[in-house]
């Protein structure tokens, strides 16, 4: 008998209590950066050298955090169901908890990308990227995060797996980002659904199942996950 699928979307927050800093946090300014100058095309236009010291400095910050109690949870439900992990977060602590499947469709902190045709993508860790870093095109290598009004290559493929989803589950995001947000609508009204955030997003009464959880994504998570391993 094939395992239960559980698709789980995660953002901001799931992230937020290992102590990795968010712009939505601090009226628009990452680290006190404008989210503008240091994630966009403009950006990236204007100033290569501040937009790559950025991303420097948030690989180093990642390099010394940890995954917390909801991200090692999350892994645990991979002993009883199929999991795939779909997740707002460039971070890779999904992957350090242990999770085997996991869609970042805004990108991985840990990849840089070429901006010269065909935009291959490399593993580069927790190293920096510098001016004059090129691909084998010549191309100034870039952090490969997909930044504001650049589209979201993904989505197609994160909409499909949501509607194949026999579990669906919000940890830690707001609902308010889109297109991520759009997700739930792609998860079928019959499917349980659950959503933990310590401030309860709204949603359309046309969902049905929906089981809120205000808490924290480490109290929440782990919570929920129990109950789902005894089902």
């Amino acid at each position: 008998m094939p395992r239960k699928k559980i698709v789980v979307l995660t953002g901001a927050g799931i992230s937020a209590e290992s102590g990795i800093s968010t712009f939505r946090d601090a009226g628009g300014l990452w680290e006190g950066y404008d989210v503008y100058e240091v994630a966009s095309p403009l950006g990236w236009a204007k100033d290569k050298e501040q937009v790559l010291k950025f991303y420097n400095m948030r690989r180093r910050q990642l390099k010394d955090v940890m995954p917390n109690a909801a991200h090692y949870a999350l892994a645990e439900l991979e002993k009883k169901y199929e999991v795939i992990i779909i997740t707002q977060n460039v971070d890779d602590l999904h992957e350090r908890a242990g999770s085997t499947n996991v869609v970042h469709i805004h990108g991985e902190l840990t990849k840089s990308r070429s901006t010269a045709p065909p935009y291959n993508i490399y593993e580069i860790g927790y190293s920096d990227i510098n001016i004059g870093d090129k691909c084998e095109k010549g191309g100034q290598l870039r952090p490969h995060i997909v930044w504001f009004g650049e589209p979201v290559p993904l989505m197609a493929d994160a909409a499909q797996i949501t509607a194949e989803a026999d579990i669906f589950i919000v940890v830690g995001t707001s609902l308010v980002v889109y297109p991520a947000a759009g997700l739930l609508e792609y998860a079928s009204h019959n499917v349980p659904k659950y959503i933990i955030d310590p401030a309860k997003p709204e949603v359309f009464s046309v969902h049905k199942n929906i089981e809120f959880q205000v808490e924290k994504a480490t109290v929440g998570t782990p919570k929920l996950v129990t109950k789902l391993m005894k089902d």
